[in-house]
């Protein structure tokens, strides 16, 4: 190996690494550990502890590659269409597809918001992930529910990352029962 390519072989085996720490979170953080230590993360990923905070300035560093790699393994779901002849059959077919998103991020949401108030950068991408799916809902929606403040905020609620934890975590629901739960609320509040 020349000197010409010992930078770039280092460059491969820190992105690598970079890789594997990120993935080591991920999977640790869907087993419900909400706050893995660096510890943790670093025999995960079969690297130093050292290695870990030389790549990774700090947690908000961590956390920054995660959304990037949640925001890939997402894109797929996002790309499902939107299809119904009418509005109930499209508002099933997002709850459907939302349902598929949360079982997703779910494990990511819970810990990113133990992490939320320290953390300004997710403070910041939890308002932009609240902020993209209100308007994925309103622009689904009948223009008349979408104007109807009452309406579209109630959905918006039921719809939310909170209301599927609450579903999934705390009342234990299967995923079939709460996703009926979801439709059951959505449906009746779309009738008004």
């Amino acid at each position: 190996m020349n000197r010409e390519q010992e930078p770039d072989g280092r460059r491969r085996r820190s992105a690598a690494s970079r890789l594997k720490i990120v993935e080591a979170m991920l999977d640790i953080v869907r087993s419900g550990e909400t706050s893995p230590n660096a510890e943790q993360v670093a025999d995960k990923a079969g690297v130093g502890r050292r290695t870990v905070f030389r790549l990774f300035k700090d947690m908000d560093s961590i956390y920054a590659e995660m959304h990037t790699t949640m925001r890939q393994r997402i894109a797929g779901i996002l790309a499902i269409p939107v299809a119904g002849e009418t509005p109930a059959e499209r508002l099933t077919a997002l709850i459907d597809r939302r349902v598929k998103f949360f079982e997703e991020t779910l494990p990511i949401a819970v810990a990113a918001a133990v992490h939320r108030p320290g953390s300004p950068f997710l403070q910041a991408q939890h308002a932009e992930v609240a902020t993209e799916l209100r308007a994925i809902l309103a622009a689904h929606l009948p223009a008349d529910a979408a104007a109807d403040a009452p309406c579209f905020e109630a959905l918006d609620m039921m719809l939310s990352i909170e209301a599927w934890q609450r579903l999934r975590n705390d009342q234990r629901l299967a995923v079939g029962d709460a996703a009926a739960a979801l439709k059951r609320a959505a449906l009746a509040t779309l009738k008004g």
